[in-house]
């Protein structure tokens, strides 16, 4: 596809995301796949959808039978209005007491974690439109969350509450993708709070990708899938988001020229050197500075020089046919974003959650809304 979107849209765009819905509906089958019949899926949107677009991943998710959509804030629930029913969508991430109105008004699932947040909520939500509430357990991440002994009680004052609803009791692994033991642990911690609830704890849920990756049968009612959604972890997933951008020139610098902010890297001959419209403003982080590669003409090239704002260069000295125009691919086509991670010192979900908002979003050909 890179080919025909430079030419479609060089005129107007220097930088682009192509995102494959296709990919995205494929890899949440291939995640139910391995669940549990009686377990959902709640597709985690949040951060605009892993940089892949909220409301298009949102959308799509639906559409290939995901029970609910997963946000970080109520801002972001109240984003997605007119995608599904409001309460669909669960607001993951902590409020303050002094936040439950913005949280009310959006209308979404609010995960709970403290007797003050109860008291805020039921201040201002409404007998008749009762809140539908998530209590967070804090089973070992160390972060958001009750402590496991305060959960009966506050699950009780939730669901005997006339102005909100017990809709959920939930936890969240520290370390699934790596450590079993702490992880086996931890469920062991969360069963025993179930037990001990005398009420009804409507959906129960523990697991994140790698959790329900690895341990299916930790499941429960329902997973929180979001990387895996994208692509980047399980069996039988594949990305959805390619990463491109303009060569805007092409130049040879002689022996001993220097290239970019700081002239941390020096030509050892004459060397032909591309700089391409893109920059850490648009997601290419500066701890990429002279290191790892893009693609060009279906051949790596080493990024070089130190990463600007707007701008990255590579060395195209093995591409002779490189020139102003071409298509550089910095994610996808050979250069996955487990690699850039890589070479940026940091995590897959930085790379994807970093694409700036002024890389436009292409879906199925088209520039996204």
């Amino acid at each position: 596809m890179a080919e025909a979107t430079a030419l479609g849209w060089r005129l107007s765009e220097s930088r682009w995301a192509e995102i494959d819905l296709e990919a995205i509906g494929a890899n949440l089958a291939a995640i139910e796949a391995r669940l549990p019949a009686r377990t959902g899926i709640m597709a985690v949107v949040k951060a605009n959808g892993y940089g892949h677009g909220a409301l298009q991943v949102a959308r799509t998710a639906l559409e290939a039978g995901a029970l609910g959509l997963a946000v970080s804030t109520p801002q972001e629930a109240i984003e997605l209005h007119g995608v599904c029913h409001p309460k669909r969508v669960l607001a993951l991430g902590g409020l303050a007491p002094s936040q439950a109105p913005i949280a009310v008004q959006a209308g979404c699932a609010v995960a709970c974690h403290s007797a003050e947040l109860i008291e805020a909520l039921e201040a201002v939500a409404e007998a008749r439109r009762p809140v539908p509430v998530h209590l967070k357990v804090d089973s070992g991440m160390g972060r958001l969350g009750c402590a496991l002994e305060e959960a009966p009680d506050l699950a009780r004052r939730i669901s005997r509450s006339p102005r909100l609803r017990l809709a959920g009791v939930f936890t969240h692994f520290a370390s699934a993708e790596a450590d079993e033991a702490f992880t086996r642990l931890q469920f062991a911690r969360f069963q025993e709070v179930l037990s001990a609830l005398t009420v009804d704890p409507g959906l129960r849920h523990a697991c994140n990708s790698a959790a329900a990756h690895r341990h299916p049968e930790m499941a429960l009612d329902a997973v929180r899938t979001g990387i895996s959604l994208y692509g980047y972890e399980g069996e039988g997933v594949r990305p959805a988001l390619s990463l491109r951008a303009l060569i805007t020139q092409v130049k040879t610098v002689p022996a001993g020229g220097t290239v970019g902010y700081g002239r941390t890297w020096t030509a050892k001959r004459p060397t032909r050197v591309a700089t391409i419209a893109i920059g850490y403003e648009d997601g290419i982080l500066r701890s990429r500075s002279n290191r790892g590669w893009l693609m060009i003409r279906g051949r790596r090239a080493p990024l070089v020089g130190r990463v600007s704002m707007d701008q990255v260069t590579a060395d195209v000295d093995g591409i002779p046919d490189a020139r102003p125009g071409d298509v550089a691919t910095l994610i996808g086509d050979g250069i996955s974003a487990v690699e850039v991670a890589e070479w940026s010192d940091t995590a897959v979900y930085e790379v994807l959650t970093s694409i700036g908002t002024r890389v436009r979003r292409v879906y199925d050909g088209r520039w996204g809304a």
